[in-house]
């Protein structure tokens, strides 16, 4: 065993001396929290090793402590850690991308809250209730809850937003088993019927969704909570909202700020809304702008911002004793992942085509990459740790369904090379040939961001290419990295592996995400055992929490063993916090909600 870890570390170093000597870009994450809405353990089962210079997640609180009194009113500069511009897609009913998301979270919400085990309260603008069949939800929106344009939010807007997800013209992502599991929706979406017959308005603040099948995800999520504005909405052709003014201009919720102004891309400055459901914010004004992650220092130090959506870990070993900042920490409900093109997207039907004949259709050579990289190590050298070795499809975010007792497909290159040669890739000097004989090339695709984000990449690359595999590499920019991968439903055919990363929300459920039918099924995989693994873990059996385990360890093993995509790394949120900054908190259940956010001092403590 030593002499294994010896040779597995020189090798890692080598790599790492390599790709450190390369011209650094930047890596923009695909998911990262909002500030918090819900109290949430933040430990996990996989803590990394108690190396030097390794921390853990452990080593966190996820509130911040409260110093000295608040003030009345103040402004804080909150920072959108981020290399490009957010894409500005501005209504959860349209967006595909976290950058937009962290936007949208400061003046908008959903009608619905949920603790720290994912599951929906009455706590939120609108309180529901279930049948007991378990098949129909009702919710009652609160009273005073209001569109920032002084117009009640009613009923009709939720059910609004229900029929334009469900139009056969509706160009975002939203729409998948989550809505054709909705009574009618089916009739409706192929304009068989001009209304959705399992969703009715009961008064102007209540409505009832009646769905084809009781599912436990139901109660996680999967109830669609994020009206749309009718009053605003109404007359548009459902093909021109996400592209309308009134998504990227002047677009509208019912949170705690109102968008004031908008610099595209860059920052937006909201103010208090008065007239907020929980009470008038105790902030009078919030700027949002984007900075550099190599900026992002020096913006904290100096008091430029206050606090990020989340502060590159990589960074975090030489920062950790800033003076001015409290840092917060959390796991992240999201993963990095390498994944696979395996076919394309059928935009007429709305699902998955595999291709059994695509360059990367052999899950032997799937599986060789996999065990070409050390993971491990990637955590700890380039992430101090906080990041760490991801084993299954669903993380540790969610402990009563992440399988810890997985381990995933272990690193072993030597291994990698002779199942390559069993499976027919033979060397052809320094890189092998497909079996038939033919040149093997693999064009591999990455995202800018942080410092580390090309020579992590490059890691990558070189991994694979000490078993044999030729592979290209090319890096894109955020936006347009998920356009080529096909979040518009259009797959780039030059690519053929891409590294990214889900953010996996509230509900277990990963069909939303491995499914036939979802958009964001990026790798294009599709089989009648994953339908069948898909389809159970949401079935009428899975209301018992043991059997329901049962099934997503199965379909754990089962995505371990096909290998359509495999997951690098499990994530840390770590959040630098000014020390003038009170009410404040990420991840899941904490009860700290945007409007209790409050300063004790009119500037920020800058660092010594």
């Amino acid at each position: 065993m030593k002499k294994r870890f010896f040779s597995r570390g020189l090798f890692f170093t080598m790599m790492l001396v390599f790709v450190l000597a390369l011209a650094a870009c930047s890596e923009k994450e695909a998911a990262t929290p909002t500030p918090s809405t819900n109290t949430g353990d933040t430990k996990t089962e996989e803590k990394p090793a108690n190396e030097e210079g390794v921390y853990s997640i452990d080593d966190f609180n996820n509130v911040k402590t409260n110093e000295g009194s608040a003030i009345e009113g103040g402004s804080i500069t909150y920072g959108l850690v981020s290399d490009t511009a957010f894409e500005g897609t501005l209504n959860y009913n349209f967006y595909s991308g976290n950058p937009d998301s962290v936007v949208l979270g400061w003046f908008d919400e959903g009608l619905l809250t949920w603790d720290k085990d994912y599951v929906y309260t009455n706590d939120g603008a609108a309180t529901y209730e279930t049948s007991e069949d378990g098949k129909t939800f009702t919710l009652t929106i609160r009273d005073n809850v209001n569109w920032h344009d002084g117009k009640p939010v009613t009923a009709e807007d939720l059910q609004f937003a229900f029929e334009v997800i469900g139009h056969k013209d509706y160009d975002g992502p939203r729409y998948d088993s989550n809505f054709t599991n909705v009574v009618g929706m089916d009739e409706y979406h192929a304009g068989k019927a001009k209304t959705i017959s399992g969703i009715k308005v009961l008064s102007d603040k209540k409505i009832s969704i009646t769905y084809k099948e009781s599912t436990p995800s139901l109660l996680t999520g999967g109830v669609w909570t994020y009206p749309l504005a009718k009053h605003i909405f109404g007359d548009m052709e459902v093909a021109k909202m996400s592209s309308s003014k009134e998504v990227r201009e002047t677009p509208i919720g019912f949170g705690p700020f109102k968008v004031e102004t908008i610099t595209p891309g860059e920052s937006v400055t909201y103010v208090k809304n008065e007239d907020y459901w929980r009470g008038a914010p105790k902030l009078d004004k919030v700027t949002l702008k984007v900075i550099n992650p190599t900026t992002v220092v020096q913006e904290l130090k100096s008091g430029g911002v206050d606090l990020v959506d989340a502060f590159p870990t990589e960074q975090y070993k030489d920062n950790a004793d800033m003076s001015n900042v409290e840092f917060l920490g959390t796991i992240d409900r999201a993963y990095t992942y390498i994944g696979f093109k395996l076919g394309t997207w059928d935009e007429a039907n709305g699902k998955v085509v595999t291709n059994p004949d695509a360059k990367m259709a052999d899950k032997n050579l799937r599986k060789a990459m996999w065990m070409a990289v050390d993971n491990d190590q990637v955590g700890k050298r380039f992430y101090n740790g906080l990041r760490w070795n991801a084993t299954t499809l669903i993380p540790p975010s969610h402990p009563e369904f992440h399988d810890s007792n997985n381990p995933g497909v272990a690193y072993d290159p030597e291994a990698a090379k002779a199942l390559l040669d069993e499976a027919g890739y033979k060397l052809d000097g320094e890189f092998r040939t497909k079996p038939d004989g033919s040149p093997l090339e693999i064009n591999f695709v990455s995202m800018t961001g942080g410092d580390i984000a090309q020579p992590l990449a490059q890691y990558y690359v070189q991994s694979w290419a000490a078993i044999g595999l030729k592979v290209n590499l090319e890096m894109v920019e955020f936006n347009s990295f998920y356009d080529r991968v096909g979040n518009t439903g259009k797959d780039d055919p030059n690519i053929d592996v891409y590294q990214a990363a889900w953010g996996v929300g509230i509900d277990v459920d990963p069909a939303g995400l491995y499914g036939r039918d979802a958009l964001y099924n990026f790798s294009r995989f599709s089989s009648e055992k994953n339908d069948e693994l898909l389809a159970k873990g949401v079935s009428a059996e899975a209301f018992d929490v043991e059997k329901r385990k049962e099934i997503y360890n199965e379909w754990q093993q089962y995505m371990v063993d096909e290998v359509p995509v495999f997951p690098t790394l499990y994530r840390a949120v770590v959040a630098p916090v000014n020390k003038r900054v009170m009410n404040y908190a990420i991840g899941d259940g904490t009860g700290i909600y945007l409007n209790d956010l409050a300063v004790n001092a009119d500037k920020p403590v800058v660092a010594e």
